[in-house]
């Protein structure tokens, strides 16, 4: 049997940060059979995907993890044996620290030399990761700024920064895009409510409370992004503040109209600042969430990824109750209303195209040679 590789992809942007090496690593490598859990874009290039990661719940809390813990073990162990099977000595884990973080030290017993691409948040909780990392692990791969140097520091030997995604994808539409203009006219205001449907239906109704609030004072347009994994009753009910709408694979075309934008946290907010353009983020957790986060693991750090890129508060964060129509329509105005505060918001956020472009160092040829044992 030839040489073989299992991949392990958790959720849909696991197999986004995946399509920006996989193509050209099956591509280096023919006689590789790589094989794993995905989706759909992996199997399409040739991966045998033995388990979709749709039938995965996100590994976080609730009691719906809880019950699902047997069936991730299931998976674990049919993985492991598939790579005994195959006599396989690789496996390149792709964020979903949660499960990879313990299938990782199962491989490691089995002789495999895991590749972790997308670090573990441990900066985040939960420090002692660090020794699993350093035991379990051939090499890590980093798409934040300061976690190479952070996972150094602790011990961690072989650890890379990698190229954040984001900016493959969008690269060819930002090499050359002005810096955004403070809006002395019109002005565009674009709803990134998520897409979900517990988010939009928890965020929509107080971003468009926010934007007739903004209409009222200034002579604005008002543009929604909407998913269509999402509900479309969960649009409906505010579908009189839009005045223009944009589909999910329309967003670069939305972002470089708009000149603010009230949005979800997530990656979206990384997309926002490469487009240059000054956010409102919003997060909504569910309550069991809110009260670990608050009490158990006592986290105070940014949770918009272009925040915590920075490191630094430069798109202003509204959690749970401070989610409200008067705070971001006040913070609309307050950039709307001043062209120096807008300006420097945009100066900051022009610079993260340069904080996520990582090591000189090409992942797919690194990766070749730990596959090919070279």
């Amino acid at each position: 049997m030839g040489e073989s590789c299992l991949i392990v992809v958790g959720e849909k942007s696991g197999e986004e940060h995946c399509l920006s090496f996989l193509p050209r690593l099956i591509e280096r490598n023919p006689n590789v059979k790589f094989f794993g859990i995905g989706g759909k874009d992996m199997a399409d290039l040739g991966v045998e995907v033995l388990q979709d990661y749709h039938g995965f719940a996100s590994i976080g809390f609730g009691l719906d993890v809880i019950k699902k813990i047997p069936y991730y073990f299931k998976v674990m162990d049919r993985m492991c044996d598939e790579v005994v099977k195959r006599g396989c000595k690789t496996a390149i884990l792709v964020d979903y620290q949660g499960f990879n973080l313990k299938i990782g030290e199962k491989l490691k017993k089995l002789g495999v030399n895991v590749l972790h691409y997308v670090a573990p948040q441990a900066w985040v909780w939960k420090e002692n990761r660090v020794e699993q990392i350093k035991k379990n692990v051939h090499t890590l791969f980093t798409i934040v700024p300061f976690e190479k140097k952070w996972f150094s520091d602790r011990g961690v030997k072989n650890t890379i920064a990698v190229r954040h995604p984001l900016l493959d994808h969008y690269e060819k539409d930002i090499i050359d895009l002005p810096k955004k203009e403070f809006p002395k006219g019109k002005k565009h205001i674009l709803l990134l409510p998520g897409s979900r449907n517990s988010e939009v239906k928890n965020l929509l109704p107080k971003f468009a409370q926010a934007a007739r609030l903004i209409k009222k004072e200034f002579d604005a347009q008002v543009a929604i992004v909407q998913s269509t994994t999402v509900d479309q009753k969960f649009y409906q009910m505010d579908e009189d503040v839009f005045d223009k709408v944009y589909d999910s694979k329309d967003l670069k075309a939305a972002l470089k109209e708009a000149d603010l934008c009230i949005s979800s946290s997530g990656t979206v907010t990384l997309a926002c600042a490469l487009f240059n353009v000054p956010t409102l983020v919003s997060y909504y957790f569910a309550p069991i969430n809110e009260f670990i986060g608050r009490h158990i693991i006592k986290y105070t750090w940014y949770l918009s990824l272009a925040n915590i890129i920075h490191n630094e508060m430069i798109f202003p964060e509204y959690v749970q109750e401070r989610i409200h129509p008067v705070l971001l329509s006040k913070q609309a105005s307050v950039w709307f209303n001043n062209e120096e505060k807008y300006n420097a918001v945009v100066n900051r956020i022009s610079q993260t195209r340069d904080m996520i472009t990582g090591d000189a160092i090409d992942v797919v040829e690194y990766m070749s040679k730990v596959i090919n044992n070279e």
